[in-house]
């Protein structure tokens, strides 16, 4: 039974071990920076379509130009485009990744709050207008 234990264990820790690391990102660094951009014609997009302009990569012993591509937008949020950034005389490169937005988020916040209200006040019949009748446009005949 204590065998079966410690069997378990150790396949458990094995099986963490190599999750993470399956996780981990891999990073380099080179002394030499990249050259300038090449000028790309951006695509006419089509709707729900976002453009991630092209940027050089590193191949093992030079740059690269990988070509600007179009992608398919996330609602909430932008494109930040791949990029490389200086670090004293060493440079890494940082992929393309979605980044919230925060003007959408505000946006879509206040859709949420407008949309609770109207919801509240559907189900609270006391924040209801009172119903208008033929009565009602004469305001000095407000009798029922």
């Amino acid at each position: 039974m204590k065998l079966k234990r410690v069997v378990q264990s150790l396949l458990l820790s094995v099986t963490l071990a190599t999750g993470a690391a399956a996780l981990a990102q891999v990073q380099f660094s080179i002394h030499v920076g990249p050259p300038e951009p090449i000028h790309e014609t951006m695509p006419i997009l089509g709707a729900g379509d976002v453009w991630a302009p092209g940027y050089w990569a590193w191949n093992h012993d030079r740059h690269i130009w990988i070509r600007g591509r179009t992608i398919v937008q996330r609602a909430g949020y932008y494109w930040e485009p791949d990029r490389w950034e200086q670090r004293g005389d060493r440079y890494y490169r940082q992929p393309g990744n979605w980044m919230r937005d925060p003007q959408q988020q505000a946006q879509q916040a206040q859709q949420m709050r407008q949309d609770k209200r109207a919801k509240r006040s559907k189900n609270n019949p006391s924040q209801r207008p009172a119903q208008r009748g033929p009565w009602d446009d004469d305001p000095g005949n407000n009798r029922r």
